[in-house]
């Protein structure tokens, strides 16, 4: 908050304050809406009737809303922030705080509505007092000018937008929607509010940060929950240097029974368990500080180390060489063995 901007701040305040207490005491202010009302400018210049029916639009709240957000969005896109959309939203909460509290808590009725000549009109049910269409041009279009991003950009938005809620405020009175006074206080509400946000900046730029978090928690979370099963067994190490790792069988679909328990001194500290599948390969584990799952007794049950030459030969002893029933040995062969004809 600059000082220049404090100034203007505390003197818009005041302008505010003076023109409510003009009304509450039923001053020259009011004497002069009646006099506008009786006036009738729509029935002075009807030719202009139709034109400003539609130029009073650029003051209401949702169309307006919808047109500027869809320009901040492409911004926000452009830029990869959220600052502007979030300032908008903050400008049009507080909009509709202060001068929907207002509107309710004052009550005035409109010229339309009036019952007594010269009255106020205040505590009877209304919400005319300050003008919603007013302030919101104010501060929709308002908005554009305070998040420009060069100087000579900021100063024709704030003329732009100064001149479409002058225009706005004098056109309601033209139709007779609202009073002088209810234009003259929506000015000052919405003025109030564009001066007032640099003081919720430091809100703003903690909701883009928390949005952004948040964003990023969803994006891994949908990332870990779409990765099949083999990616992660492919994926995980078999070993690990701060643990160590076991295995158990996964129950398939018919299981319904839990292995039997076994008594905690037999799975070491620190050793974790994890859960295969029916017909799928191991998944290894990763070092985990809970206790350890129960487990058969057999899958814990180590086997000796052995060397090559203690190992059980794979092949029998003795000759490889199939046995042949036809055959007689070498040494018991003798003449009457060999055929009888000669040659």
């Amino acid at each position: 908050m600059s000082r220049h901007r404090v100034v203007l701040l505390g003197s818009t305040l005041v302008f505010y304050v003076a023109i409510v207490v003009a009304v509450l005491t039923t001053s020259w202010l009011v004497r002069l809406d009646w006099q506008v009302m009786f006036f009738r400018p729509y029935e002075q210049w009807p030719q202009l009737h139709a034109f400003l029916d539609y130029l009073v639009v650029l003051g209401q709240r949702g169309p307006t809303a919808v047109m500027v957000a869809a320009w901040l969005g492409w911004r926000s896109w452009r830029q990869h922030t959220l600052r502007p959309l979030i300032t908008l939203g903050v400008s049009l909460l507080l909009l509709n705080v202060t001068v929907g509290a207002v509107k309710l808590g004052l009550g005035r009725l409109g010229p339309h509505y009036a019952t007594e000549i010269g009255s106020a009109e205040l505590f009877a049910g209304g919400d005319i007092f300050p003008s919603g269409h007013t302030a919101n041009a104010v501060v929709t279009w308002g908005i554009l000018a305070y998040l420009a991003s060069t100087v000579v950009t900021r100063r024709v938005l704030s003329v732009v937008s100064a001149v479409v809620s002058l225009s706005v405020g004098a056109t309601t009175v033209y139709l007779g929607t609202h009073w002088v006074s209810d234009v003259l206080l929506g000015w000052s509400a919405g003025l109030l509010i564009l001066l007032a946000l640099p003081w919720f900046e430091p809100v703003i730029a903690r909701a883009e940060a928390y949005v952004f978090e948040l964003r990023e928690l969803l994006r891994r979370r949908a990332e870990t929950g779409r990765m099949p099963a083999p990616v992660v067994a492919a994926l995980t190490p078999l070993l690990s240097a701060g643990g160590k790792w076991r295995l158990r069988p996964a129950a398939g679909p018919a299981a319904t029974e839990e292995p039997a328990p076994v008594p905690a001194t037999a799975v070491p500290a620190g050793v974790a368990t994890v859960a295969v599948p029916a017909g799928q390969g191991a998944v290894p584990a990763t070092p985990t500080g809970h206790s350890p799952a129960p487990r058969p007794a057999t899958l814990l049950a180590g086997r000796p180390h052995v060397i090559r030459s203690e190992r059980t030969p794979v092949t029998p002893a003795g000759s490889r060489r199939p046995a042949h029933t036809d055959r007689t040995a070498a040494g018991t062969r003798g003449a009457a063995a060999r055929p009888a004809t000669g040659g």
